[in-house]
């Protein structure tokens, strides 16, 4: 068995109901509250009541429907945050199309691929990535560009000329298409980064997006009168399921930025008395080398881990968890009303089956580490697929039905996990099994260390030996000469020998992919490139 889907019979939590259902609920039962607040670094702001919303997306659907846009067909979304890219995604939902949404920093290779794989018909983007998106995608119909990219400036004069303005999409509604509501129709795909093969495209459901938005509503506590600061990127699930789509759920509001800012950060959120935010280690870091106020409003923030220092400091507690683009939402999650073991993601959801095995196939014990996998329902509480890759569908499932996360996480006691490695940042020394996380963790407790990566390097007699990527803090010309010799230090001291990095590289940046995290990957290229260039 490599799936398990609906059984015979099986009556959903939103059977009858899709995206479009939501939004109408909300306009009824909202309809002058804020719902989306665009918070530009220039020019004006704009508010969105739940209403306003309404009647928009109403206006795009319809437009789009002119335009030849229908049910079944793939809509290329490249934007960075802005407005549009959330009336695009709920536009396309109403029609039954499904929205691509497409990393920002993608290559023209990528973008080609993307397009090419789902199918896309047309395209949204912005003028800065308007000729890419032209050339990349060569057989959507049509192309439509924004007046600007995030709330910047217009600028005159850019753009291909097949292009169309994003405001002459809008239509009136009154022959708006109707349809049924089919909570099991696709309404949106991401694609994964893609490291030894190409990337999947993630296929969600109507009901998916709506086990998301009650989900993660539920486990952020999240109020009608909560205002979700949102700066990660939309094309993600963080963003779009973790903040809009529970924001959507709850009947709460959304402060859109275009992206993180930490200089503009605090006054937004004190200007709008933001109460939550999901965050990430990465801006956390940021926010802690410039000044924060000592009174604000936030009473939670979420992050990959719970209760780090830093909530001493900013005054809030930060629930931990951990979730996929295939889950929608948190399989594992931190307590809002209790208290976490500092550094941990949470317990189990109990939404969700978590296991967490040996490689031998038992059961971890407390103080153990091992595989972690997660069934669900797909189509519901799982991805529902692929996108035209049914091989790679099966293959992410096991024998019982629980999805291959690829993560590697620790049991602690009292049920609360931990969290350790993705599968392949598992390195194999001499035999032994190391977590590039340990060896993080040894040197992130010099003070003078500002990020870390450690990866691995091909080893004639060891088949791997680790390499430790460290960021100073101040970059490496403020590092004092012995810095590289501390950081082994520092090592030797709290790892068995066989952990100590072969080598400390100090570097002023680290290359970064989607939501900031570090890319690996790059740093594994590089380390290829030099024995390739040695040899």
């Amino acid at each position: 068995m490599a799936m398990r889907g609906p059984e015979r019979g099986y009556v959903g939590p939103f059977a009858g109901v899709d995206v479009p259902w939501l939004v109408a609920l909300r306009a009824r039962t909202r309809r002058e509250h804020p719902f989306l607040i665009w918070e530009p670094f220039e020019g004006p702001g704009k508010t969105l009541t739940y209403g306003a919303f309404h009647h928009r997306v109403g206006r795009l659907a319809a437009g789009l429907s002119r335009r030849g846009l229908g049910r079944g067909d793939f809509l290329l979304v490249h934007l960075d945050n802005c407005l549009e890219t959330i009336l695009a995604w709920y536009a396309a939902a109403t029609l039954g199309a499904v929205a691509v949404t497409t990393n920002t920093r993608s290559s023209a290779e990528e973008l080609a691929y993307f397009a090419e794989h789902c199918g896309a018909v047309a395209a949204i983007t912005q003028p800065a990535y308007a000729e890419l998106v032209n050339a990349a995608c060569r057989r959507i119909k049509w192309l439509a560009v924004t007046a600007d990219d995030a709330g910047a400036p217009p600028k005159a004069g850019r753009g291909p000329d097949r292009a169309s303005a994003f405001a002459s999409l809008f239509a009136e509604t009154e022959n708006f298409p109707r349809r049924a509501p089919n909570s099991m129709a696709p309404v949106g795909v991401q694609y994964t980064s893609g490291t030894t093969a190409r990337p999947k495209g993630v296929v969600w459901t109507h009901a998916n997006a709506l086990w998301g938005a009650k989900v993660n509503a539920v486990h952020e506590d999240l109020r009608p009168e909560d205002v979700h600061l949102v700066y990660l990127p939309l094309f993600h699930t963080n963003a779009q399921a973790y903040s809009v789509l529970a924001t959507l759920w709850a009947g709460a509001s959304a402060v859109i930025q275009p992206r993180f800012s930490a200089s503009r950060f605090w006054d937004v959120a004190l200007k709008h008395r933001c109460s939550w935010t999901s965050t990430i280690p990465f801006c956390t870091r940021a926010l802690l080398e410039r000044e924060w106020p000592k009174q604000h409003s936030f009473r939670l923030w979420g992050s990959a881990v719970s209760e780090p220092p830093s909530d001493a400091l900013f005054g809030v507690k930060t629930i931990g968890w951990w979730g996929m683009t295939e889950t929608m939402t948190h399989g594992i999650v931190g307590e809002v009303d209790q208290p976490n073991p500092p550094l941990s993601i949470g317990r189990a959801a109990v939404e969700y089956e978590i296991r967490i095995l040996r490689e031998d196939g038992s059961a971890v014990a407390p103080g153990e580490t091992g595989e972690l996998s997660i069934r669900g329902i797909p189509g519901v509480s799982l991805f529902k697929e692929y996108l035209n890759n049914p091989d790679a569908t099966a293959q992410s499932y096991d024998e019982e039905g629980f999805f291959r996360t690829g993560d590697r996480v620790g049991l602690l006691e009292d049920g609360f996990i931990r969290f350790a490695d993705r599968s392949k940042d598992m390195l194999k020394v001499g035999g032994e099994n190391v977590a590039a996380s340990e060896i993080e963790q040894a040197i992130l407790s010099l003070l003078d260390v500002a990020e870390v990566a450690v990866v691995a390097k091909k080893h004639k007699m060891l088949d791997e030996v680790p390499v430790a990527f460290v960021l100073p803090r101040g970059g490496v010309a403020a590092a004092a000469p012995d810095f590289a010799e501390r950081v082994l230090a520092a090592c030797r001291a709290k790892l068995a020998s066989f952990k100590v990095p072969q080598e400390v590289r100090l570097v002023d940046a680290l290359p970064r992919s989607t939501l900031e995290k570090i890319a690996k990957a790059e740093l594994r290229k590089r380390l290829a490139e030099d024995d390739d260039g040695s040899s």
